[in-house]
């Protein structure tokens, strides 16, 4: 196959990518079912359990749609080979609007602020002007209104790429350009309502970066467990080599770097200050049983890792790459769950079945959403300027 006879159905997605798609909806079906059972047989668990796979599995959307926007910018093989893993993730993101409206209409059963009968006169000036759920509800639909229409563009013009060769991609760059920008604040303000809010009376100014940094490695590393799949199978097992296997491998690490960086800077500046409405967050999480999960962060989200990911030898290894990448991902649902879950009804480190219901039920309609998108169109947008480059050199 050479750039000149390049044939869309020749670079399909495999018959696994269907089989996949097909388990996954299964398992999301039972997940789903076996998660509702939870909502009336464990509810102390059920809301703060979905809150925590809601987030992981948005984040995982919304990390594509950042790495895909920055690839536009900074272009590069590395992003080329993934660009329609990418545009998949960040396509799901119809489905996470419509999986956030369980958490919409049950407020009260998740934060605090929205219970009747506050007396602390801060709290409640918030909630008359800030957290209530005209307010929640509003910036609910802002959020995902610019999300979803950015995701929308974004593969509209990958489609159109695809059918008309010779486009420009400047349209890519400059949507990309004020697309980050947009995604940051958005997202920082999302996490502040859905996430930080759990704990009203307390404030950081870098919360937001920490989901940022998060959601950018959950890309990266779900990627990598794709690719390594479908990597073994033609037409990616034609374009894959280990020099894009290595480029994803140095990507982990950066934002393994990235995400320590970012955490222990809130560590740091809050220990610093020693201020009553700052410390109480990391209190709450270094008692009852909750510091040997952060511990474990520490260990085995940055420091194993970290070491591990600066060998070359293993980020140019498929293999041994994805076995870490799957890794980091269970460890950024740990994290999200150790952000989430001391704020729950349990005083103490606890964790239930319902936790693992949701996270299969969400997870599996999650990864048949984006085979189907993954199966609708080639693997390599055929008429990209990036592709022609990767593919050429390898055909002359």
């Amino acid at each position: 196959m050479t750039t000149a006879t390049m044939n869309k159905s020749d670079l399909m997605a495999p018959p696994v990518a269907q089989t996949i798609q097909q388990r996954s909806l299964v398992i999301g079906v039972i997940g789903a079912i076996v998660s509702i059972a939870g909502a009336f047989l464990a509810p102390e668990s059920f809301y703060s359990a979905y809150l925590e796979g809601f987030m992981f599995w948005l984040g995982l959307s919304l990390g594509c749609m950042a790495i895909l926007m920055l690839y536009h910018l900074v272009g590069g093989a590395w992003g080329t080979v993934i660009r329609r893993i990418l545009e998949s993730g960040m396509m799901t993101l119809p489905l996470m609007f419509v999986l956030f409206i369980p958490i919409l209409l049950n407020l009260p059963k998740l934060y605090f602020w929205a219970r009747p009968g506050l007396t602390d006169p801060k709290i409640v000036e918030i909630t008359h002007s800030y957290l209530n759920f005209n307010g929640i509800l509003l910036r609910y639909m802002l959020y995902f209104v610019i999300w979803v229409g950015m995701a929308y563009f974004l593969n509209r013009w990958s489609t159109e790429q695809d059918t008309t060769a010779g486009q420009s991609t400047l349209r890519f760059r400059a949507m990309s350009s004020i697309g980050l920008v947009i995604y940051s604040l958005t997202i920082s303000f999302a996490v502040i309502d859905w996430v930080m809010s759990l704990q009203a009376r307390w404030i950081s100014t870098i919360y937001g970066m920490l989901f940022i940094a998060g959601e950018a490695l959950s890309a990266f590393c779900f990627c990598v467990v794709i690719e390594s799949i479908l990597g073994k199978r033609k037409p990616m097992s034609d374009y894959l080599t280990d020099t894009e296997v290595h480029d994803h491998g140095k990507l982990m690490l950066a934002f393994v770097m990235v995400w320590a960086y970012f955490n222990f800077s809130q560590w740091l500046i809050i220990w610093a200050g020693n201020l009553p409405e700052e410390i109480p967050w990391y209190k709450l999480r270094m008692n009852g049983g909750w510091e040997y999960v952060g511990l474990f962060l520490v260990v085995f989200h940055f420091a194993v890792p970290f070491a591990l990911l600066l060998s070359r030898q293993l980020k140019r290894k498929a293999r041994t790459l994805v076995r870490l990448a799957s890794w980091l991902i269970f460890m950024r649902m740990v994290d999200i769950f150790w952000h989430i879950e001391p704020v729950s009804e349990h005083s103490t480190f606890h964790i239930s079945w319902v936790h693992f219901a949701i996270i299969a039920g969400m997870g599996g309609l999650w990864m048949a959403y984006f085979f189907h998108n993954l199966r609708s169109r080639p693997l390599l947008a055929v008429n990209a300027p990036q592709t022609l480059r990767l593919l050429e050199p390898s055909h002359e």
